[in-house]
């Protein structure tokens, strides 16, 4: 039987490679998902293991993320510390991340997601003794006005060495320039689109530490034959309180660690849709070999008549499926080197350039590919393999041998049951829990999705018929014929639609999403600001509060509010606190309050956001403990606010709390009102005059505030439209395959069609309206389920933000009208095939 299920699979290789096709697009995503974040965790770690020296000295709790930004290291602690005796040397280092380099063509150098690093040269080595950074021309710079540049930034940039370079920086000064004297390379590897600029000593403290003797970590090198732990023991007993010393190795663990978590996020988002991908190509697998099945009848009944049991016949379809998904899982695993090289190149052009790391292949990839492949194509071909068995051996006698397929009463019963579970959880999701209700949900549109898949050779049948009917009115015997072989095997053309059914109703989901999310920031900020400009960092980063003096003196400026975002501790709990100038923000917006008064907020005074409140058990009157960098604040809490358009964080500040904190005088936006008398459009040119030599931060009206911050929205859904697209092409492929495996299976009669009359151009035009009832049917029911998702999910986020929902029409519409397209081209290669059959030949066809 092994024997002759090979010589089958050999004897029909269309067949194979079509059957192998869904497989191979499943696997290569999930492949290329874990290639693409293993490639990109390599290069992370690459670069962690020179990033810290043999010991690290900095504040206590600088490695996490969340706690408040760090104080520094006094220059007389790394004098201490370069005394202990194990220390062959200590450095301290001075860094900072919203340092940018500007091009000859006035243009921002990174930015996008990659950080502006700038640090003063050393010349330590990292833990090991290995070479930080390697000088590639020139050399390091070795008094003020002198930078270095790593190579890339400086290509991109246009500089050579010899030549000024010019900086904008959140720093002390807002613009800068310096000679470029060397150009070097970090030994970690690829700098993944970061800028790293080195600068000396001197010159890095009085730009980034005020001008201050003090740095933001220092790294000590330890003596031939002492060990990391040996030394950071050392070196813990000479430091005063507030600061640590910790191995150089478990400096670049944790930072490992970090990564990884932060790439977390980036594995399941790919993996997600490699799931979507893997639905949808189980459907064309399971579909493809009830066709194939089908198409053996006779083949099997003979096996049986020869004395094969049920279950060898079984067998012998699950060891094809298997020879299916290890080729299948194959080939897939080779494209997914292809489609991880196109996700780097799709992230890259939003910041993170991987262009210089070499993909990297797992084995756990490889395990999860074959894994993956054989499960879903075995589990796909089971219920195909049992109705195989189930062939009785007299329908060999017999030469329309046909294999019976189940009643749809359990399917209908089992995705009825699916169906409504899922409803009852995005029920759940939306009115009766109060926490994760959007796990709720996607487990309710999960269950949906998978139901009326399902049931939907059920309720795809008065669409089926609904066209038929104009198929008869318009095409007559032809259009009759197409909606006959619709409607005659429903499991069929519903599976085949229900894969297109699950891409479009995803990406209808996020349409209406999408809309809704933009319309609901310009509701927000044409209803909360008032501000005639905004000044904002185009990239997201803070910039230095220099900036705002400048804008203040613009002639026709009547007022500025300054904003801007730090990390601290409240009450020993991270929070992001915004800092705001409250007389100045309160002449801007109107901040809705629950209780209290925001006009009160002030020195010792701050508001929290009614979520803040419930989360942490506060009202107003009560005294929190404000802290970073091991200053403390005690505040009182004299408001309970809405999160607006301006003021949108869960603690509000007067922006001198913040200061008296020691955080950066750094700010995140600046709102400005004109005066009465003067023009518009003199004081925006008097504006972008004045910040013209600053790339990094742009004015704009209302009109373009709203536009910037929708970007972030439109650069999201284009990533997941791409991502889904990969879903929608599998579908397509589906009803191409499907349609070419009917034409194998339907030779015969096609012979006797072709026989006593039917025309090639009536032939393929049969076919085409079969293929566009698929692609019309799966496109409507996802279009329908989609549009329930997509407001359930606006619902779910009306606390957040997302209060207005917006319904794409004519986008639908689109989406329909391209199904239809979709029909005509998916069926253009069946046709030609079908069309191209020998009359004689077909009708012999057993």
């Amino acid at each position: 039987m092994l024997r002759a299920s090979l010589a089958s699979l050999l004897a029909r290789k269309l067949r194979l490679f079509m059957s192998a096709f869904a497989v191979i697009l499943g696997v290569a995503f999930v492949a290329g998902s874990f290639i693409f974040t293993d490639t990109l965790g390599e290069s992370f770690t690459a670069l962690t293991k020179s990033s810290a020296g043999d010991v690290v000295v900095r504040a206590t709790g600088a490695n996490d993320p969340e706690q408040p930004a760090a104080k520094p290291v006094p220059a007389s602690v790394v004098a201490a510390i370069a005394d202990v005796p194990g220390a062959a040397r200590a450095d301290g280092n001075v860094s900072d991340f919203t340092t940018f380099v500007v091009s000859k063509k006035n243009k921002l150098i990174g930015g996008q997601g990659a950080p502006g690093i700038a640090v003063n040269h050393t010349g330590g080595p990292a833990a090991h003794g290995v070479e930080a950074s390697r000088l590639v021309k020139g050399h390091w710079p070795e008094q003020a006005g002198e930078v270095a540049l790593d190579t890339a930034t400086a290509k991109a940039a246009g500089y050579l060495i010899g030549e000024d370079v010019r900086f904008v920086s959140a720093g002390s000064e807002a613009t800068f320039s310096a000679k470029l004297v060397g150009t070097h390379e970090m030994t970690g590897g690829s700098m993944l689109g970061a800028s790293v600029t080195v600068m000396d000593t001197a010159t890095a403290q009085r730009l980034f530490q005020k001008g201050a003797d003090q740095f933001s970590d220092a790294w000590v090198t330890a003596k031939p034959g002492v060990s990391q732990s040996e030394l950071r023991t050392q070196v813990a007993k000479v430091l005063p309180a507030g600061f640590e010393a910790v191995t150089g190795d478990k400096v670049s663990e944790q930072m490992a660690t970090e990564i990884q978590k932060g790439l977390s996020f980036i594995t399941t988002f790919l993996l997600v849709f490699a799931a979507v991908s893997l639905v949808v190509g189980t459907f064309l697998i399971i579909n493809t070999f009830s066709i194939l099945v089908a198409q053996r009848s006779r083949e099997l009944a003979l096996f049986r008549a020869i004395g094969a049991s049920r279950r060898q016949v079984s067998r012998s379809v699950l060891f094809e499926a298997f020879v299916v998904g290890l080729i299948g899982s194959t080939a897939g695993l080779v494209a997914g080197f292809a489609l991880a090289q196109l996700i780097r190149v799709l992230f890259g052009r939003f910041g993170l350039d991987m262009s210089g790391a070499s993909l990297v292949l797992n084995p756990r990839t490889i395990v999860a590919s074959y894994a993956v492949g054989l499960v879903v194509t075995m589990v796909a071909a089971w219920l195909p393999a049992r109705r195989a068995g189930q062939v009785p051996p007299v329908a060999a006698m017999r030469d329309d041998a046909v294999l019976r397929e189940g009643a749809l009463r359990k399917r209908i019963i089992v995705g009825l049951v699916l169906a409504i579970l899922g409803g009852a959880a995005m029920y759940l999701g939306l009115v009766v829990v109060d926490s994760n209700e959007l796990k709720w949900l996607g487990g309710g549109i999960l269950g949906v999705l998978i139901g009326v898949a399902l049931i939907s050779p059920l309720v795809g049948r008065p669409l089926v018929s609904g066209l038929g009917w104009i198929y008869r009115k318009v095409f007559g015997v032809v259009g009759t014929m197409a909606t006959q072989n619709s409607l005659r095997n429903p499991r069929r053309t519903a599976a085949t639609a229900s894969a297109l059914m699950i891409g479009v109703a995803l990406v209808t989901l996020m349409s209406i999403f999408g809309s809704s999310a933009k319309a609901s920031i310009d509701d927000q900020i044409a209803k909360d600001v008032t501000a005639d400009y905004v000044v904002s960092n185009a990239i997201g980063q803070p910039f230095s509060a220099e900036i705002a003096t400048k804008v203040a003196a613009v002639p026709g400026v009547a007022e500025t509010a300054r904003t801007r975002w730090s990390p601290v501790s409240m009450s020993g709990e991270p929070e992001w606190a915004q800092g705001i100038d409250p007389v100045a923000v309160r002449a801007m917006t109107a901040v809705k309050t629950s209780s209290g008064d925001f006009g009160q907020v002030g020195p010792g005074a701050v508001s929290i956001s009614a979520g803040t409140a419930k989360d942490r058990g506060l009202k107003v009157g009560d005294s929190i403990t404000l802290g970073s960098q091991g200053q403390v604040l005690e505040a009182r809490v004299v408001s309970i606010h809405e999160e607006g358009a301006m003021v949108r964080s869960g603690l509000v500040t007067d922006l001198r709390d913040l200061e008296s904190l020691g955080l950066p005088d750094q700010d995140s936006t600046i709102y400005i009102k004109r005066e009465a008398s003067a023009t518009a459009s003199t004081v925006q040119a008097g504006l972008e005059n004045a910040l013209a030599d600053l790339p990094m931060v742009t004015v704009k009206d209302q009109k373009a505030f709203a536009d910037e911050q929708r970007k972030p929205i439109d650069t999201m859904l284009t990533i997941i439209y791409a991502l889904l697209g990969l879903a929608v092409v599998i579908a397509v492929l589906g009803i191409v395959n499907t349609l070419a495996l009917s034409v194998i299976e339907r030779t015969r009669e096609i012979g006797l069609l072709r026989a006593v009359g039917l025309g090639r151009r009536q032939l393929r035009t049969m076919l085409r309206l079969e293929s566009v009832v698929i692609a019309l049917l799966g496109a409507a029911l996802g279009v329908l389920m989609g549009l329930g998702f997509g407001v359930a999910i606006q619902r779910a986020l009306v606390d957040e933000g997302f209060e207005r929902l917006v319904i794409p029409w004519a986008q639908l519409g689109l989406f329909l009208g391209l199904a239809a397209v979709i029909g005509v081209l998916a069926a253009v290669w069946p046709g030609r095939r079908a069309a191209r059959v020998d009359i004689l030949r077909a009708i012999a066809t057993e």
